[in-house]
């Protein structure tokens, strides 16, 4: 049996849905039998419908920046979040456990009076009750929860979930409005600075490609590896620490948590600190020359040598094939 409503937090580029956007929408669709989408601006409303929602609930951006309140607070998503609830009453709320997913789904929970669950690896309709499953104790073992009180707050882990389209392209459109909270209005952005390698999402990405100690600070095989596959560029913490490659890039405890279909691990020893945060990668590649690395008891397939040796071999030969 399924929920009646699911809300889902949705964000968009002004043409395109995120990845992590088009998994949690998929995933309300299977557990619910009515998916609301609330969003900011002009959003892509068929694609909006061809991956489960049912109903859009539109916030225009002005109605908020015009107060001073910059779009991106997260008390401003949480207060989306919060009237979009009001106005359909939801069983749950959906959305990607990015860095804002996580901060909106803590905010809406406390307004809720109810329980949150972030970093969440699949949900499910069970008799008509929400049940949450989630990895803790660095991928080691699995929880399964059931927030018992108010409206369940979900915040799932980007690549969790298979982002499956249906054949339907109509949605209802509705406008939305906020009350945009004080303490968001109080908050200046000063300025945006742009990263200094360009690619996918690292969080989102299917194919992650990392590098560790054993790089000696030369990323440039990384980078090109991970173009020649369409992947992202990740670190471990030693890498990020020595200054090799901005922080923004580290995997692990204080990091990111990746959970692409192939890693990529170049000079990565395995240590904890990293591999809680790439656990559930589906395939696990790993080079390194120290063949007692704790990278090896959880790689599918293994490298004993030197990174500067192995990978121009392995760049010539992808080239070869034509990628």
């Amino acid at each position: 049996m399924k929920l009646d409503t699911v809300l889902v937090i949705s964000r968009h580029d002004g043409t395109a849905l995120s990845d992590s956007s088009r998994e949690v929408l998929t995933a309300a669709r299977a557990i619910a039998d009515r998916v609301v989408s609330a969003t900011f601006g002009q959003p892509p409303v068929e694609e909006l419908a061809r991956y489960g929602a049912d109903e859009i609930l539109v916030v225009d951006p002005d109605s908020v920046t015009s107060t001073g309140a910059d779009l991106n607070h997260p008390a401003v998503w949480a207060a989306l979040a919060l009237a979009a609830a009001e106005r359909v009453n939801p069983r749950a709320v959906l959305m990607a456990s990015s860095y804002l997913g996580k901060e909106i789904a803590a905010q809406a929970a406390v307004h809720f009076d109810s329980g949150v669950v972030v970093d969440a690896d699949a949900v499910s309709a069970v008799g008509g009750q929400l049940a949450i499953t989630k990895a803790v104790f660095s991928g080691t073992w699995a929880t399964h929860d059931e927030i018992i009180r108010g409206v369940a707050v979900v915040a799932l882990r980007p690549t969790a979930v298979e982002a499956v389209p249906r054949d339907v392209t109509d949605a209802t459109v509705a406008p939305l409005e906020i009350t945009v909270p004080e303490r968001a209005k109080r908050t200046r952005l000063v300025s945006r600075q742009k990263r200094d390698h360009v690619g996918p999402n690292l969080a989102e990405s299917q194919v992650v490609v990392v590098g560790g100690r054993g790089v000696d600070g030369d990323f440039g095989p990384v980078r090109e590896l991970a173009d020649l596959l369409g992947g992202a560029v990740g670190a471990t913490r030693v890498a990020c620490d020595e200054g090799w490659i901005d922080h923004s890039a580290q995997i692990g405890q204080t990091g990111e948590t990746v959970a692409p279909r192939l890693y990529i691990g170049l000079g990565v020893s395995g240590a904890v600190h990293h591999t809680s945060g790439m656990l559930a990668s589906e395939h696990i590649v790993a080079v390194c020359d120290d063949s007692e690395a704790p990278i090896f008891e959880i790689a599918n397939f293994g490298i004993v040598g030197d990174v500067k040796d192995v990978m121009p071999q392995a760049i010539a030969a992808l080239r070869e094939a034509g990628l």
